[in-house]
């Protein structure tokens, strides 16, 4: 009877025990289960979030306004066509007034012999006066952004100088803008004021023209000198920077004859005195064309951009493709 009663309460005991362990069973079943289902819900929820994120983002990208490109021009091509501009109608004012008005431009306050016309002769009678100052007009616009173009391509370069060198090299850079701007205003007073109009005006923007032409080249050739020490140069900044002298020293020789005949010519009038004067002046005026015309070796694969949209967007491009130091 008791052994009944032991063997009732074990098997008891154990269907209790086999009872709780399928319950457990079914409750850790129950509990993966919703665990799998929980999971799958936060792994579709996620999923839906981000692409929603990324549909939205689609949208802002499509509203907001992006930069567009309205001009692309090659720089080579537009410096070429800068500094041969003045050189060609030159030429073209030349032989046109000495074959057609041969009277008109030898005619100097001394009456003497000569055989040769200053520039101020030759572009200072008509038509040749208003083709002049058509061709200068289109000479210095371009001129005046490839000044800053210069300005900021000369600073991206101060970073491998030594830290003391820097300020003054920096002021330097800025005398160059300073002077290459005075040079292209006083380019355009001689064209416009011309000696038979007011001879003294005329006169003096000529000599300013000359001073600052000629500290130009030199403020150039020492920036040079101070930014390429012990950088190892290519072909083409070598050849700039061997042309840049030869031009200077060509400058600074010219003017020193250009003085003298000039001496010659207003107080002795000495027969041809006005036409030595003439010659050197041709070779000032050609020698500062060929010194800007060196930026083609400086800039040679450079382009010009024109371009609009957003404030931020353009800060972003432009800093992306700001000039590195070499």
């Amino acid at each position: 009877m008791s052994t009944a009663v032991a063997d009732s309460s074990a098997t008891t005991s154990m269907a209790t025990s086999s009872g709780a362990s399928s319950k457990s069973s079914n409750n850790c079943g129950e509990l993966e289960s919703a665990i799998d289902s929980s999971g799958g819900v936060a792994t579709t929820t996620t999923i839906s979030s981000k692409q929603q994120q990324q549909t939205v983002q689609k949208e802002e990208q499509q509203q907001q306004p992006k930069c567009a490109i309205h001009y692309l021009a090659s720089f080579h091509e537009i410096c070429v066509v800068t500094a041969l501009l003045p050189l060609v109608t030159l030429f073209t004012c030349f032989v046109t007034a000495y074959v057609f008005q041969y009277d008109d431009v030898h005619e100097t306050h001394c009456r003497v012999y000569n055989i040769v016309p200053s520039i101020s002769a030759i572009t200072g009678v008509s038509p040749q006066r208003y083709f002049w100052r058509f061709s200068i007009a289109l000479h210095i616009g371009p001129r005046i952004p490839i000044a800053f173009v210069y300005k900021n391509y000369y600073r991206s370069q101060l970073a491998r100088l030594a830290p003391a060198l820097v300020p003054r090299t920096s002021c330097l850079i800025t005398l160059i803008l300073l002077l290459n701007c005075i040079e292209i205003a006083a380019l355009g007073g001689v064209t416009y004021i011309s000696n038979r109009e007011n001879y003294p005006v005329h006169e003096r923007i000529f000599i300013t023209f000359m001073i600052c032409s000629l500290c130009y080249m030199l403020a150039t050739i020492k920036l040079n000198a101070t930014l390429n020490a012990g950088q190892q140069l290519n072909a083409k900044q070598q050849l700039s920077i061997k042309w840049k002298k030869i031009l200077f020293v060509a400058s600074i020789l010219s003017t020193i004859g250009l003085l003298i005949f000039f001496a010659k010519h207003r107080f002795y009038c000495h027969d041809l005195a006005f036409s030595w004067f003439a010659f050197f002046e041709y070779l000032i005026a050609i020698a500062n064309m060929l010194f800007h015309f060196t930026i083609i070796w400086d800039f040679p694969s450079q382009y010009m951009l024109i371009i609009q949209g957003p404030r931020e967007n353009l800060k972003q491009f432009i800093g992306a493709s700001k000039p590195k130091a070499n």
